[in-house]
């Protein structure tokens, strides 16, 4: 059931995701979309550099900032923003989309759709995972300023969840044009600080080369495997950045993560790196470091309000897997709530958005620390981005009618890359990793058993139909009077020729 909160809704279509202008559409995409992946600068290297050594030498930082931003280059701006976004099932975008568009619409291909559905699962158990961990990395930064705040971090990040999800009723618009600009700050922020640090150490702009990245994987394999699977969490947000596209269109997004957030996050991390090489200790944050002290509180105050914007892309992303799933009859049909007369895709549905938060505060008590739940984080979306890369190459040639040879060669690239990943994350699995894992499995077998349930039923009603022959003698027989006119009735069996 789908209700609408006004009359105009679907006016320009589902490709005609946002009718605003582009750019007030781009900056409400920065509310919603790239929360995630913004905010990455805050963890990322960090973890990165913790596994490199106490003092990292210059080619254990240039190196690893190279795959970082090759990472960045590779599958968000080339993947995603680039290709995949090309790819979407009227005006929806995400791996259910591709599923749809070469496991269902085309022709039957069971593989691919058990691939799409066991990557869309993967989604929903990272939809619990993220704003976990985010609130709770967020509050423990305020440790740096007030160590008695401990006791009070896990009730307090149960309490702002809440409320994250509570005002998901007022819909992506709204919240995108509150949080946008907030977002705005933060991606302008973090950009004169990584210039701040940028400037003290210039040359590090050298691991623009990929051959930095090349030559540190090629210099110590097994020790650079793990760093892989840090490095992954600089694009932790991608694939719910095109799970959303339905919510704002695709050009929005590409104007926000081409303008601003793209830049702003290679100059911060290339700046956190700069403070390194110049002799930045990185045993603590080093993020935190390229602050300035007297801005130190009021900077980790906009930071946690900027970690808890970031789970805002997984849950909306997953408002509009649920509409696909239902769509494809993979999911019972529940309300959902058409939150813009603008903008098809911005939807609102009730009974995912308390579920998940349901399991992710109870993700917050069973886990307590952010640390407790790093191990699990990122398992789900490299196995996704994985499935989504092979689903590409096929979406190349037979949606894009791409040539094969510049198909096989990208599609090549991102399945190597997103099989390092995700074996880089393999190796989380008993460390927490299972978390996301079992999640994914149980939304998977919901899937699976409501389509082959809803599918008998259909059979079984299809074959009690009475033909309308029969139909119209009982009613002359039993002497049923007729009421003159046409009436339409709703019914999933087919009837036969309509008749009044």
């Amino acid at each position: 059931m789908e209700r609408r909160l006004t009359p105009e809704t679907t006016k320009g279509g589902a490709h005609g995701a946002f009718s605003a202008s582009l750019p007030i559409a781009g900056l409400s995409a920065l509310g919603v979309v790239f929360g995630d992946i913004g905010t990455s600068p805050l963890y990322t290297l960090k973890t990165v550099l913790a596994l490199t050594g106490a003092r990292p030498a210059e080619s254990a930082t240039l190196g690893p900032l190279s795959l970082v931003l090759w990472t960045l280059i590779l599958v968000t701006s080339i993947k995603y923003v680039t290709v995949a976004m090309r790819v979407d099932n009227d005006g929806e975008g995400g791996i259910l989309a591709l599923m749809a568009l070469l496991g269902v619409k085309r022709e039957k291909r069971p593989i691919i759709v058990a691939v799409g559905l066991f990557g869309a699962a993967l989604i929903y158990g990272d939809g619990a995972i993220t704003p976990a961990i985010s609130v709770l990395s967020a509050l423990e930064g305020l440790e740096l300023v007030t160590p008695a705040i401990t006791p009070y971090i896990v009730p307090t990040a149960v309490v702002i969840l809440i409320m994250l999800f509570a005002v998901q009723l007022l819909g992506t618009g709204r919240i995108g044009r509150t949080f946008g600009p907030i977002m705005a700050f933060w991606f302008v922020a973090i950009a004169v600080l990584g210039i701040s640090g940028i400037a003290q150490h210039p040359a590090v702009l050298a691991a623009v080369d990929p051959r930095y990245a090349v030559g540190y994987l090629i210099a110590g394999v097994a020790h650079a495997f793990f760093v892989l699977g840090a490095v992954f969490l600089c694009v932790t947000g991608a694939e719910a950045l095109y799970a959303d596209m339905g919510h704002f269109g695709a050009r929005p997004i590409r104007l926000a993560w081409s303008a601003l957030v793209f830049p702003s996050l290679v100059l911060n991390y290339a700046g956190q790196a700069a403070i390194v090489l110049e002799g930045a200790p990185t045993a603590d944050n080093v993020f935190y470091r390229l602050c300035p002290s007297v801005l130190l509180i009021p900077f980790v105050g906009l930071a946690t309000v900027a970690t808890i914007i970031a789970s805002q892309s997984i849950i909306t992303g997953a408002f509009s897997m649920t509409r696909q799933a239902i769509q494809l009859g993979w999911l019972p049909r529940v309300q959902i709530t058409q939150t813009s007369a603008q903008g098809y895709g911005q939807i609102y549905v009730g009974v995912v958005n308390w579920l998940l938060m349901i399991v992710t505060v109870a993700l917050v008590l069973a886990f307590r620390k952010s640390d407790n739940l790093a191990a699990a984080y990122g398992i789900a979306v490299s196995a996704t981005m994985l499935m989504t890369s092979v689903l590409l190459f096929i979406a190349m040639r037979e949606i894009l009618r791409w040539p094969l040879a510049l198909s096989v060669a990208l599609a090549a690239i991102f399945i190597v890359v997103d099989a390092g990943f995700f074996s880089a994350n393999l190796v989380k699995i008993a460390a927490g990793g299972y978390v996301p894992v079992l999640l994914a499995a149980g939304v998977y077998l919901i899937m699976l058993i409501w389509h082959v349930g809803s599918e008998a039923v259909a059979k079984r009603l299809q074959e009690t139909v009475m033909p309308i022959a029969t139909l119209m003698a009982k009613l002359k027989e039993k002497g049923i009077p007729r009421v003159p006119g046409t009436a339409v009735f709703l019914t999933r069996t087919q009837l036969g020729p309509v008749f009044s």
